[in-house]
């Protein structure tokens, strides 16, 4: 059996290399699509339909079908409180284990990087159209996000004690994002097709959403992440600094 180091050094590099496979299978259906569309006005020579009209696959599907609309509502009301409350749960776990003065800001710079890495899927989400460059992005920010948890957890466990409830509300906060990205994925079909090379689609640059989610909606989502996931992480490297102030990891043993 491999030891524990190699194990962990060995998956994180796995998700890393699946997160830039990931990117460069988005930038491989965007060259393609770009063909397309290069190639577009000698189709229309040729009596195609007008490049103004784009073919029907092409289209942003019409939210009228139910199965999509409860999806999307899924996404906005049901996956996005979770990630939420998960994060604020950890944060109370942190607080409760005396992280300012076991695993120190170290351990909380890493949790602000796994917010930074969750930020591009999340804005990407309600604000760009979903085409296969932005859908690998926000897939290999998945196995990104999945290599720094595996370095806050591999790094917390030598200096506290990472409860079970803690370690419970963990599998909440890695599964949450791919269940997210997993429900995206089926609402744009047709690109993850393309994404996996099944299917070539015209590409176009980045662009808002042909069917936006809502301002209300947006600034809310976005106000409810800064007070329930940035505020509660940036009053916990205060407290770290507090304890410790100019150290990155407090002295081990302290107590407080």
């Amino acid at each position: 059996m491999m030891k524990n180091p190699t194990f962990l050094r060995y998956y994180a590099t796995t998700m890393l290399c699946a997160g830039a496979a990931t990117l460069g299978a988005g930038f491989v259906a965007w060259w393609r699509g770009r063909k397309v569309a290069a190639d577009a006005p000698v189709a229309t020579a040729h009596a195609s339909p007008p490049a103004s009209h784009p073919e029907p696959h092409e289209r942003a599907p019409a939210e009228t079908d139910t199965t999509r609309q409860v999806a999307r509502k899924v996404i906005q009301y049901f996956v996005i409180p979770l990630w939420l409350t998960a994060g604020l749960t950890d944060w109370w776990c942190h607080r409760r284990t005396d992280i300012e003065h076991t695993t120190g800001l170290k351990e909380t710079g890493i949790h602000l990087l796994m917010l930074g890495e969750a930020a591009f899927p999340v804005l990407a989400g309600l604000f760009l159209e979903i085409d296969a460059p932005v859908l690998s992005l926000m897939i290999a920010s998945f196995f990104v996000h999945e290599a720094t948890a595996m370095w806050d957890v591999s790094y917390a466990v030598t200096r506290r004690e990472v409860q079970p409830v803690e370690q419970h509300v963990h599998s909440f906060l890695e599964m949450v994002p791919l269940l997210a990205v997993a429900l995206i994925a089926v609402l744009h079909w047709p690109q993850l097709q393309a994404l996996l090379g099944r299917k070539v689609i015209r590409s176009h640059p980045i662009r808002p959403k042909h069917v936006p989610l809502g301002l209300r909606y947006a600034l809310g989502a976005l106000g409810a992440m800064a007070v329930f996931e940035v505020l509660p992480y940036c009053e916990e490297a205060l407290r770290d600094w507090k304890a410790n102030p100019g150290r990155l990891t407090p002295p081990v043993g302290q107590s407080a």
